[in-house]
């Protein structure tokens, strides 16, 4: 994540009182700021945040230089059209007040209680409730945000009722008003304590200090965190498909069906423990970034658990991690606590994998020869070698903090043994990190099979050796933003292993998690990858065509297999076509579909759009595994080549057409199944 090099980062976590309170909807943001400089862009003075990435701000300069503004997410509430707003023309050691009022519909922003600008939100106000948090300095609580207000805070407050310019003008910062706030921060003792009381602890952490009675953001980094200490109730939450379900969610794959979004969706912990495989994936909880819970006894037909890995449970949210088991076979997991600043472990107390001890923080032990700032505190991952358990942390060499190694005989020490890695590839990055990171042996390798933020989900094979791992060939498995991102996997009853990634494909849902995909690595060093094999119970009404050709310029449509939730097995030969494949989601006349292809020459794998590195040998068929879930598209091209796509259509255009380009094409074989829907 790149940052601006002079701005500060300080992150205010706001835990609401348990106490039964109307949620917050008509509300006033007030703020006494001096931005260091008025080149900055995009950073918050003062931030609520629902906890699912819902949020209302003072924000400065976001969408036009040196004005400030109504930020939310998206711009849902905020105004886009600014160019009557005035510039803010304040040196850095003026403080003016900033106030955002939010009434029903209407959203006022004053400067120094004097009217800047007003208008009507297009939606419904949001809801702010248990689990609101609040931040200053960085805009919301997404992590790849670089967007952060650098300056001085004098006074920060919350009212839960919209003040008028009156209210505006008689309030003075660090003084007591008539009207009782919803929160106060006045940053005049050395604790910054919410004077209301109604957050009891606070935490000034790293760079971020307090001086002269304000908060000062330097630009080095740091945070301070307020919580209420009071318990919250824990909200006991199963995740259920509506009654009423759109016509255009998926039919076969797993996907999050609310409440709360699966964003992000990364898959994590995955088991077979007792008879049933178990994966957990994270989503937004009323409560904050949770883990939901599902379990299987083939991988394709899955319930949703009541989810108990959440912030309330846990004492922090739950951000990606991997699932391992104990040196006497109970299944653990280690994760990296969301606010926390540092991962987790924790251990199941019953056999449906519900029931978790109390997390365990990874406190490693750092010699006085050993550079402890490296350590990144991200995602990470657990494996036992002999006697020792060793983890893993995630991290970005570009960004001085590379992924680093911990080993422990109990999992309570640990000692830290440095860089994991011994070198990095050539063909990869400085600013490619390794986050999600699932390290095991496959075939004669070590695998570490991870994302980088930029280029999605990858791995590497190589050897694990005297406690380092030597990377020795790296490919990627991604190839359009986060369609294959933050992989996880496990070794199923019979030995094989098997992974899945969240495919954030922005529609039809969220939460969506691949097929799962069978990996192995034969002695000749390439990976396979493949469909679970269990998908086959997903078929129904075969139909198949004879070997037959495809001339130059044939376009040949089949009707028996048309259809938008079905899967293809395809064999094609071509000593000279420049493309062949077929096309999906075609119209009555068979066409305006999207090309799912293969280019021999060019050695390419199409899926409209999307181009994926594919080389065939000298005379090699081909063979295509298509799985089509209306909108989702999952192709397989000889087990050595994967790619996902999504495709938006009508819900009429469902027509199959094979093709041919630049010259004669062989069909081979070509049958096709309806699948069966894996939800009851």
């Amino acid at each position: 994540m790149k940052l601006f090099a002079h701005l500060f980062v300080v992150s205010l976590l706001v835990f609401t009182s348990a106490a039964a309170e109307a949620p917050l909807l008509d509300k006033t943001l007030v703020v006494w700021a001096a931005p260091a400089n008025l080149e900055q862009r995009g950073g918050s003075a003062l931030t609520i945040d629902d906890g699912r990435d819902n949020f209302d701000a003072i924000v400065f300069a976001e969408l036009a230089p040196a004005k400030w503004m109504a930020g939310s997410d998206f711009w849902k509430r905020s105004q886009k059209e600014q160019a009557a707003f005035p510039v803010e023309a304040a040196d850095s050691k003026a403080f003016v007040q900033i106030a955002i009022v939010y009434s029903g519909r209407q959203v006022t922003v004053f400067r120094n209680a004097q009217l800047y600008s007003q208008h009507t939100m297009a939606e419904a106000p949001q809801e702010f409730g248990p689990a609101a948090r609040v931040n200053i300095g960085k805009r919301h609580r997404r992590q790849n945000d670089p967007s952060h207000f650098a300056g001085a805070i004098d006074d920060a407050r919350i009212y839960a009722q919209p003040l008028t310019a009156e209210d505006l003008a008689a309030l003075k910062p660090n003084v007591a008003s008539e009207l009782k706030p919803w929160a106060w921060w006045t940053f005049d003792d050395r604790d910054a304590r919410d004077r209301t009381g109604r957050f009891l602890i606070s935490e000034l952490a790293g760079s971020a200090r307090i001086e002269d009675g304000k908060l000062v953001l330097d630009g080095v980094g740091g945070e301070f965190a307020c919580a209420s200490g009071r318990e919250i109730p824990f909200a006991y939450e199963t995740p259920t498909r509506p009654q009423e379900v759109p016509a255009d969610w998926l039919t076969y794959h797993l996907a999050h069906p609310g409440p709360g979004e699966g964003m992000p969706g990364d898959p994590n912990c995955a088991f077979y423990w007792k008879g049933r495989y178990h994966l957990h994936y994270i989503y937004r909880h009323l409560d904050g970034f949770a883990f939901a819970h599902v379990s299987s006894e083939d991988m394709v037909h899955w319930k949703w658990h009541s989810t108990t890995l959440t912030p309330t449970k846990t004492g922090h949210g739950m951000f990606s991690g991997t699932g391992f088991f104990t040196r006497d076979g109970r299944p653990a997991i280690i994760y990296h606590g969301e606010g926390s600043g540092r991962n987790q472990i924790a251990i199941a107390e019953d056999d449906n994998l519900e029931k978790w001890s109390k997390p365990m923080v990874l406190e490693p032990k750092i010699r006085p020869d050993q550079d402890g700032s490296k350590i990144a505190n991200w995602d990470p991952d657990a494996w036992i070698d002999g006697e020792s358990y060793y983890a893993l942390s995630g991290g970005s060499p570009g960004s001085g903090k590379p992924p680093t190694l911990f080993k422990s005989a109990d999992l309570k020490s640990w000692d830290y043994l440095g860089l994991f890695l011994t070198k990095d590839m050539p063909d990869v990055k400085a600013d490619e990190d390794i986050s999600c990171p699932n390290f095991f042996k496959i075939g004669n390798k070590d695998m570490l099979l991870c994302i980088s933020h930029t280029l999605g989900c990858r791995y590497y094979l190589g050897e694990w050796k005297n406690e380092k791992f030597t990377p020795q060939f790296h490919a990627r498995m991604n190839w359009h933003g986060w369609d294959f991102f933050a992989p996880e996997s496990l070794v199923t009853k019979d030995g094989r292993r098997v992974m899945w990634a969240w495919c954030n494909l922005g529609y039809p849902q969220s939460g969506i998690q691949s097929l799962p995909r069978e990996i192995t690595l034969p002695d000749d060093g390439v990976l396979r990858i493949k469909p679970l094999r269990e998908l086959e119970c997903l078929r129904a009404e075969e139909q198949s065509l004879n070997k037959s050709s495809l001339p130059a310029g044939t376009r040949h449509p089949v009707p028996a297999m048309a259809g938008d939730v079905r899967e293809f097995r395809l064999g094609f030969q071509s000593a000279s076509a420049k493309e062949f494949g077929l096309e999906i989601h075609c119209d009555a006349a068979g066409k305006n579909g999207l090309a799912i292809s293969v280019e021999p020459e060019a050695q390419i794998l199409r899926l409209g759009e999307l181009r994926v590195p594919f080389t065939l040998q000298a005379g090699e068929p081909v063979e295509l595994r298509i799985f089509l879930d209306k909108s989702m598209i999952e192709v397989f091209a000889n087990d050595r080549q994967a790619a996902v796509a999504v495709h938006k259509h009508k819900n009429e255009d469902q027509g199959i057409t094979l093709f041919s380009n630049g010259g004669e094409t062989t069909v081979l074989k070509a049958v096709s199944w309806k699948m069966k829907s894996i939800y009851p």
